[in-house]
């Protein structure tokens, strides 16, 4: 018979925590005494780590060549250049001119004038139609410090521009260019994200708790907790080599919010459910912290595990995202077990203003969530099968996705490099602007040009100079550089010169470089990921059933929040992605994804030990559903704040977290997984013995 009831007795108070390592920890934590030292101590660490926080974006590394894998050719290319050529810190931009009528005498002496006034500026090319002329030019550039070829950049596109005659079209592109729109679309980016996602954040907790006051606490324990790990990784980048881009600068700015809220949400509703019960507020907090503590501390350690996988990865900046994940998600998870209980306790009942939780005989387990979990337990083959076809047809539209995303497909606006690639590609040849290098022995360097100027895609190949025993050449493709057939006319360039020792980089070659190490990167880490993810919720569930259908849930949630993702994405005009995308959604989705089960499952395991199985998996839905739903949509919320930065791939990956988050909170969690749960029966705990 379905348990319909809306509350249940409250009992008597349990009895202290027995002594243990985990309860110790606890008592020092919600101790009348050492929780100030607990305040006391994250002062200090804040004074220390917090300081540099605002610098972060300083140790921001966006140029795409220093990520590749040691073993690409691109690398190769790059290190021959810094080790033999002494123009190796400095990116190439080209400056094009162009008007629709034809250039006047007017606009050819500009060029001129400006090309004279750009240091080691190549002689003027003008096209055959008599409508553009480029010229290119050195820019200084240097990996650790941004500002330097941002500027450089900047005064180039304010010095071609002033005095120009109406109507010609001046725009620099070219690799410095290029990089140039990078960090102006992530300069002051860290401070703006940061300030709206705090104001989201807000707005849910405002929402959630409907109190003036309590929101504040877990916003200034989780934003105090992002800001000192903000610091750490910006002294690790400093100080150890870390590597750091704008997208794991962003990445840790909004995930550690997101988690960290997550955290205090699942504290604080087990605090005011012990409040419930005990008048002393210190025990009440130890008492949950007792309780919510295993799940939170396997919620992060899963996240902070999986996410160091990351290391094994191929590409610079994958290794680098892992660390920086690891940190984030490890200071704002102690953040919430002992600066947040300690703040709570200071403050006491008060802070929950104006429903102020007092001592009650019973529990109320009433509510929408009761109300579904008993609908749940009456159908509950007919709603998993349901939801799992659902699941599975968006599932299905991932398989149209396209990783094929060109240079001028990365930026939700038209930037200057991206129009000045237009202009030369209607002008010149469309590889102009960004030519392949070609680094080879000298004695092989004549035959080298000829082999290469044969290859089809290839307009033009030429001679820039040698030293060092190495010639530098370059070739000119027919076709725009980073697009599927720029990258095929490399592999061919390759293949004709496969045994002259020579090596093809270049933004084409790093383009495709990037893609294969993508590939082997998702072979190797998807499933070690997985075997994580899996070896934690047997460790905290002790069931390895639960485990494996778990798992299963998550992977189908993933699938489908591709297939959503993907119909958002062509919906917007952004039908193609970077292949890295993959990997990155597979890791939030799967790793954060799972949490919001750890948090229904334990409270479930728990529950039914006292109860049974089926009341304990409709009591673990109906008491942690509000909660859960509402760290959710903070997490959906703090994740949806990268479609304000000015790429797509920043774009895409908050529509893919946000609404895989969504889908893993409002249809797997809620849905699938309890159904699955009641249908399965008590044998779901294997080897734990639960009864019925």
């Amino acid at each position: 018979m379905t348990d319909t009831s809306v509350s249940r007795p409250q009992g008597p108070a349990p009895a202290p925590l027995p002594p243990s390592r985990w309860n110790r920890y606890i008592a020092a934590v919600t101790g009348r005494r050492s929780k100030w030292a607990v305040l006391a101590a994250w002062v200090l660490v804040l004074m220390v780590a917090g300081g540099f926080a605002a610098k972060l974006s300083q140790v921001q590394d966006n140029d795409p060549a220093s990520w590749l894998p040691a073993d690409s050719q691109s690398t190769r290319a790059v290190e021959i250049a810094e080790r033999h050529f002494a123009d190796h810190d400095r990116a190439t931009a080209v400056v094009v001119y162009t008007r629709d009528g034809g250039l006047t005498p007017a606009d050819l002496a500009k060029a001129d004038a400006d090309r004279r006034t750009a240091p080691g500026a190549t002689a003027a090319t003008r096209s055959a139609d008599g409508k553009a002329v480029l010229f290119s030019a050195p820019v200084p550039m240097a990996s650790n410090d941004n500002t330097v070829l941002g500027d450089a950049v900047d005064k180039l596109r304010k010095t071609t521009s002033a005095g120009a005659p109406s109507g010609l079209d001046i725009r620099v592109t070219g690799q410095a260019g290029t990089i140039a729109d990078y960090i102006d679309a992530y300069s002051g980016m860290d401070g703006a994200l940061l300030g709206v996602t705090l104001a989201i954040v807000t707005l849910v907790l405002l929402v959630t708790y409907r109190s003036p006051v309590l929101w504040l606490v877990p916003l200034l324990a989780t934003f105090l907790g992002t800001w000192i790990a903000m610091g750490v990784v910006y002294l690790l980048a400093k100080h150890a080599d870390l590597k750091v881009d704008g997208q794991s600068s962003y990445v840790l700015t909004v995930l550690a919010l997101g988690v960290g809220t997550d955290y205090a949400l699942l504290l604080i509703a087990r605090y005011r459910e012990e409040l419930g019960r005990r008048a002393d507020r210190h025990e009440a907090m130890a008492h949950a912290l007792h309780r919510c503590l295993p799940a939170v501390t396997a919620s992060a350690a899963t996240v902070v595990i999986a996410s160091l996988c990351l290391v094994f990865g191929k590409m610079n900046n994958t290794q680098g995202l892992g660390p920086v994940i690891a940190i984030g998600v490890a200071v704002v998870c102690l953040a919430a077990v002992s600066l947040l209980p300690a703040l709570l306790i200071c403050l006491g009942r008060w802070v929950f203003w104006p429903r102020r939780p007092t001592v009650q005989a019973t529990r109320s387990d009433g509510g929408p969530w009761r109300r579904l979990a008993t609908a749940i337990d009456a159908r509950p083959r007919r709603i998993w099968v349901g939801t799992a076809l659902v699941l599975a047809a968006l599932a299905a539209a991932s398989f149209t996705l396209d990783s094929g995303q060109r240079l001028d497909e990365q930026f939700t606006k038209t930037t200057d490099a991206i129009a000045g690639q237009r202009q030369i590609g209607r002008h010149f040849a469309a590889g102009s602007s960004e030519p392949a290098d070609i680094y080879v022995a000298d004695a092989q360097a004549a035959t080298t040009v000829a082999r290469a100027a044969k290859v089809p895609g290839v307009a033009a190949v030429a001679k820039e100079r040698s030293s060092g025993g190495y010639t530098h050449l370059t070739a000119v493709f027919a076709d725009e550089p980073d697009t599927p057939s720029a990258r095929a006319t490399v592999t061919r360039v390759r293949d004709a010169l496969d045994g002259s020792g020579a090596v093809v980089g270049g933004q084409t070659a790093v383009a495709l470089d990037t893609s294969h190490a993508q590939g082997t990167e998702e072979a190797v880490l998807i499933p070690l990921i997985l075997a994580v993810v899996l070896a934690m919720l047997v460790l905290l569930l002790r069931a390895v059933t639960a485990s494996l259908l778990l798992i299963a849930s998550v992977v189908l949630s993933y699938g489908a929040a591709l297939g959503l993702a993907g119909l958002l994405y062509r919906a917007l005009g952004h039908p193609h992605i970077d292949r890295g995308l993959l990997l990155f959604g597979f890791l939030f989705l799967v790793a954060l994804g799972i949490d919001y089960t750890i948090f229904l499952m334990s409270r479930a395991r728990e529950e039914a030990h006292l109860h049974g199985h089926r009341a304990g998996i409709r009591d673990g839905l109906s008491l942690t559903g509000g909660v859960i739903t509402s760290a959710g949509l903070v997490l959906a919320a703090t994740f949806s704040v990268l479609v304000v930065l000015p790429t797509v791939g920043a774009l895409q990956q908050g529509l893919l977290i946000a609404g895989g988050v969504l889908l893993d909170t409002l249809v797997v969690r809620s849905l699938l997984v309890p159904a699955l749960a009641l249908d399965a029966g008590k044998r779901i705990w294997w080897p734990t013995r639960i009864e019925d």
